[in-house]
């Protein structure tokens, strides 16, 4: 395959199914107002929007990858896609917070079908240099959805397209959709790989309990008053997380894979860079979602007015992610991530100083530094761990640890937006300013255990990372 005949109709197909799953999750930030008003919903219906799509795609995403190779990947592919078009569909037509909601977590259950078939497609379809010029667009066009979701989401709110307000976030998924499902049979391949390990059902359902225990009680336990049951179901999580570890190792010494592999985990920069996208993801999702309802709910502003704000941090976040591979080379893991780190948490710091200033009337420009330097650090720190972890990791290992590593970026989202809705809705009754400082010194702290957690990382990777393999090798 030469360059003049590079094949741009399967990445098309591809990348449009990428482009929606990250573009959802971060798209309903500037609607939760607009929802909450429309269906009365309460405000963990709000923390349930953002947290359940995490926690069905995190959950699901190691099982549905393994579930596709066995099947076959365009089966997968189109399954998650067809999931995907009726639950947006379902969100956009919701009549109530019920619907709206069941609808979002299937939406995550679709994007775990999507994720992680679309690199392995990508895999099976290019080679060579192609392999890498296709993974390129894949890592521009996640950028730019993670970037540009709430700004995209304010556009369509106010453009209110046949009056349908909010609900255009979720109907505009529809015919996109619909076109990628009518190309996917002629342009990707039916691949399968037979000898793949089967999922282990045992293992399957006590690794989603556990997350499921987990996130739950910390959703629901602020407006339940913390019963007896909160407190039990977050005990059982460790128990349950503790028994699927056991049974991965039972697994293995069997001769299977299980879906999360304790062994590469023990190099000390895989596991160590594992668990700072963990923490780092804990305050990313969260941060959205509190500055969504500050600045709507708080400062008045519209939703296209507020999309316009999130593109502060959009345009630094993405200098902060091209800078990444710079300031790796230049200064190594340890104290790139540390730094960018501690950028990140100094973006809130300037944030929390503004909005102390300001309160909720003063002029917008004053939150412009903080937003700014967070984004920057936010990218940074983000970029800088993940080419750390795969570049630590040995070539068989790496589709291990890259399904593993996103797995907790989604969890980490989940499991961010709880924790910030105890934070934020607890001190809302005091006004929107306590809330959103309180909020903004819980998000500081994720950012110093970012920092923390660096301290164990190498000077520099282990080796030079090779993005194109590494990628592919989710597949």
């Amino acid at each position: 395959m030469t360059e003049t005949t590079f094949r741009r109709g399967p990445l098309a197909v591809l990348l449009t199914g990428t482009f929606l799953i990250v573009l959802d999750f971060f798209v309903v930030n500037v609607a939760l107002p607009s929802v909450q008003r429309d269906l009365r919903a309460d405000n963990t219906a709000l923390e349930w929007l953002v947290a359940g799509y995490g926690l069905t795609f995190g959950g699901l995403l190691l099982v549905a990858s393994r579930v596709a190779d066995r099947w076959g990947r365009r089966r997968m592919f189109m399954l998650g896609v067809s999931l995907f078009v009726a639950s947006s569909a379902l969100c956009g037509l919701a009549p109530d917070t019920t619907t709206l909601l069941v609808a979002r977590l299937a939406q995550g259950a679709a994007a775990a079908a999507i994720g992680p078939t679309v690199l392995s497609l990508i895999g099976d379809v290019y080679a060579g240099p192609q392999r890498v010029r296709a993974l390129g667009a894949y890592a521009t066009v996640m950028g730019v959805a993670a970037a540009s979701g709430q700004l995209i989401g304010g556009l369509l709110i106010h453009l209110d397209v046949a009056g349908t307000g909010w609900r255009a976030i979720f109907l505009v998924n529809v015919p996109i959709g619909l076109a990628a499902l009518v190309a996917a049979p002629r342009l990707l391949p039916d691949t399968r790989i037979p000898t793949t390990p089967r999922v282990d059902p045992a293992e399957a359902v006590l690794v989603i309990g556990a997350l499921t225990a987990l996130i739950v009680p910390l959703v629901e336990g602020q407006r339940e008053g913390w019963p007896l049951w909160t407190w039990l179901c977050l005990a059982g999580a460790f128990v349950l997380g503790d028994l699927a570890w056991l049974r991965g190792r039972a697994l293995r010494r069997r001769g299977i894979p299980p879906l999360v592999d304790p062994v590469p985990l023990r190099h000390r920069p895989v596991g160590v860079g594992v668990a700072g996208l963990a923490l780092l993801f804990t305050g990313m999702a969260a941060y959205f979602l509190v500055l969504a309802l500050y600045l709507q709910d708080g400062r008045g502003l519209g939703p296209l007015a507020s999309g316009a704000v999130f593109t502060i941090v959009a345009a630094s976040y993405m200098v902060g992610t091209a800078e990444a591979a710079a300031a790796l080379g230049r200064y190594g893991a340890r104290a790139t991530v540390a730094c960018s780190a501690l950028v990140f948490g100094a973006g809130h710091l300037l944030l929390l100083a503004a909005v102390e200033h300001v309160g909720t009337a003063g002029s917008v420009l004053w939150l412009a530094p903080g937003l700014a330097v967070a984004g920057l650090g936010m990218g940074v720190a983000l970029a800088a761990l993940i080419s750390t972890t795969m570049g630590s990791v040995e070539p068989q290992h790496a589709g291990t640890v890259s399904g593993t590593s996103s797995t907790v970026q989604q969890v980490g989202n989940a499991l961010g937006v709880a924790l910030v809705g105890i934070v934020f809705f607890g001190r809302l009754d005091d006004g929107m300013v306590d809330a959103l400082g309180a909020s903004l010194v819980y998000l500081t702290a994720t950012t110093v255990a970012v920092a923390l957690a660096a301290a164990f990382l190498p000077r520099r990777p282990s080796r030079t990372p090779d993005p194109a393999a590494e990628l592919v090798e989710t597949a």
